[in-house]
Parts: structure tokens; sequence; C-alpha cells
């Protein structure tokens, strides 16, 4: 598979394919550099934006749990704020139902990180109650040991 021609500072190749026909990709190619100029812009603007909109919601995205509840406040409380109709109705009962989901969810981990924690922090002895040696002579019977 060919691969873009365009050196980079440092000296290595840059990996990305050629656009068809060309032996550039379209982020160095020079019929496309306005283009890709434009394209780098607007992805700086979208970076800016994304930040400025998770700060103002207090987002820091959808790793945890809690994250998931703080989308979903967010978007409870802006649904809450729009006018009165079907279309509100049917969306609260829907973020009601993913917020169930979500304290289920979060429940569960708790519980399970409980249960992990109680088991690590067990003393586990290398004998159970149930290793014993029954000491069988060879003239009993093993049907005499069964009640």
């Amino acid at each position: 598979m060919r691969s873009c021609r365009f050196i980079r500072t440092d000296g290595s190749p840059c990996r990305s394919a050629p656009i068809r026909g060309e032996d550039y990709c379209f982020w160095h190619s020079p019929a496309h550099a306005e283009e890709a100029d434009e394209a780098r812009r607007l992805g700086g603007l979208r970076r800016r934006k994304e930040r400025t909109v998770a700060g103002a919601y207090e987002f820091q995205g959808l790793a945890t749990v809690a994250d998931i509840r703080r989308l979903l406040e967010v978007a409870v409380i802006d649904t809450l704020s729009l006018e009165n109709s079907v279309a509100r109705s049917r969306t609260l009962a829907y973020l009601g139902q993913t917020a169930l989901k979500c304290l289920e969810t979060g429940e569960l981990e708790e519980r399970l990180a409980l249960l992990e924690a109680a088991v690590k922090s067990r003393d586990l002895s290398p004998a159970s109650d149930f290793d014993f040696d029954l000491d069988l002579d060879e003239d009993h019977d093993p049907k005499e040991l069964m009640p």
C-alpha cells in the first residue's frame, strides 16, 4: 500500500494514504491546502467549544456512573425548562427510565466493590474447615461412618 510522500521536519515520512491519483494525503496535498487549513481551523474551534460547554455543565465524560448521572441531570433540567408538551413528557419519561437503569447499575457496582473488598480482606487460612483426614483403618468399613 502506498503512503503520502510528505516528509516531516524530523525526517520521518507521513504514513497516511494518498488521495487517489495523487502522491500526497489530504493534509499535505498542495491542491487541497486551503481545505486542509479550514478543516484545522474548524477542528480547533470545535475543541474550544467542547471545553467551554463541558466546563459550563461540569461534564467530565461518560467513563463512570457518576459522569452519566451528571449528564442525565443536565438533560432533565434542560427538558424541564421547556414548555409543556407531549414530546417533553415523553423525553422526561425516557430520561426517568434511563436514570433508573443508571441507579441500578451504580448500586450493583457498589455492591460488587464491597463483595470484592470483603473477599480480599478475608484471612484465608491454608486449611479449610472441610479439609480433614479420616484415619480409616483397613479394619473399618466406610459404611460405618455414614449416618
